[in-house]
């Protein structure tokens, strides 16, 4: 996806104003195709009103499949969210069959790896999400040196289980970063448009009064819904976002005494 597709995908406001200026171009321009150019006969009003139901039946369920998408790309980021916090949590519970010199400098680390992660969910500004990217990798690279020192030949046991706890972290970590990236494609919503487009233009071409207003209900009500898509959708830049309470919640029980 383009940067520019990228920004105007995360901005639900966006996606609703352009959408509902494009159908309501479209809509207006019809009305004045069949006030000035070409008027409807009375023999094809019918195939008219036909072809009016039909592909607004097709735009109806490309919304729906659009959001049912959405819908779940949404559950599916906040399962990774809960399932990193518990590898997390069972690994810091791990860290304890360890040597006693090598426990406290993993658990601290742990604890600063878990304040990164909420970070992850919590930050919208891409400078910041860059820099905790770079320290999220860095953090990884001692945390794997805190449980495999060089030093230790062959590993025990118990330390394999600490190991296989990491590796749980850190695909888990990987599982959500896929999963934030898994959006709606660039294609789906140029097909959502398009068809959007064209139903408003033969609504306004087949529209019998002059009421002006009446082309409006169309462009807003599909607009909503594309603000709806769009938000869902989108992993920082709507108002319906995965917060991460699981992450907190184990932050907090971290740290109490």
């Amino acid at each position: 996806m383009s940067n520019s597709f990228g920004n105007l995908f995360d901005s639900p406001v966006g996606v609703f104003c352009f959408s509902l200026v494009a159908q309501w171009l479209a809509a207006y321009f019809g009305e004045f195709v069949h006030r000035h150019v070409r008027p409807i006969s009375k023999d094809e009003r019918e195939d008219l009103n036909t072809v009016q139901v039909a592909i607004l039946t097709l735009l109806a369920l490309i919304i729906g499949f659009s959001f049912s998408m959405a819908v779940t790309r949404y559950d599916q980021r906040k399962n990774y969210e809960e399932a990193e916090a518990n590898a997390i949590g069972t690994e810091y519970l791990r860290i304890d069959l360890l040597p006693a010199e090598s426990v406290a400098k993993a658990r601290a680390l742990m604890r600063k790896y878990l304040d990164l992660r909420i970070a992850f969910y919590e930050t919208a500004d891409q400078r910041e999400l860059g820099r905790i990217g770079a320290d999220t990798t860095k953090l990884q690279a001692e945390l794997w040196s805190a449980i495999l020192p060089a030093e230790d030949a062959q590993a025990t046991l118990a330390r394999a289980l600490v190991i296989a706890g990491m590796n749980d972290v850190l695909n888990a970590q990987g599982y959500t970063q896929a999963s934030w990236w898994n959006r709606i494609p660039v294609a789906a919503w140029a097909l959502m448009g398009l068809i959007a487009i064209a139903c408003n233009l033969v609504l306004g071409y087949g529209e019998r009064s002059k009421r002006a207003l009446l082309l409006l209900v169309i462009p807003i009500v599909v607009s909503i819904s594309f603000l709806l898509i769009a938000d869902i959708d989108s992993p920082r830049g709507g108002v319906i976002r995965v917060v991460p309470v699981n992450l907190i919640a184990l932050a907090q029980s971290l740290k109490a005494p």
